[in-house]
């Protein structure tokens, strides 16, 4: 039987080993690029801990991440836009590793309801670009 402290601690498992991941990704996205193979195998990984956390989105998310990096060897995805004044979208021409690593960081807090929206977006535009 847990008590009260046991199901805190078993909670804080979850996450904090998905946060140290997500850290850990960043970095490598940041500094070697999307090309790493750590990077893939990191990513599958990180979606075993969100498939524990049962958060759906993420887990899909992470799924399509890497498997838009294993058929491209970048991150080139277009899933942010600006808008001008008179209401047209443009994509933002962002470097493949910034691509990767500001999707990571929107993960850190993916619960929030802003970074879960432009999750979505990113889910949208992988799926379009994969299938």
């Amino acid at each position: 039987m847990l008590n009260l402290s046991s199901k805190y601690y078993l909670f804080k498992m979850k996450t904090h080993p998905a946060n140290e991941k997500l850290t850990e990704l960043i970095t490598l996205a940041t500094k070697k690029g999307t090309t790493s193979k750590k990077l893939i195998e990191g990513l599958k990984g990180l979606r075993e801990i969100a498939l524990l956390e049962q958060d759906p989105l993420v887990t899909k998310v992470l799924r399509l991440a890497y498997e838009f990096l294993e058929e491209n060897d970048d991150f080139s995805v277009e899933a942010q836009y600006e808008e001008d004044e008179e209401g047209n979208e443009y994509p933002l021409e962002i470097p493949s590793q910034e691509n990767l690593a500001y999707l990571l960081t929107l993960l850190k807090k993916a619960d929030h309801k802003i970074n879960r929206e432009e999750i979505k977006d990113y889910r949208t535009a992988l799926k379009t670009e994969l299938y």
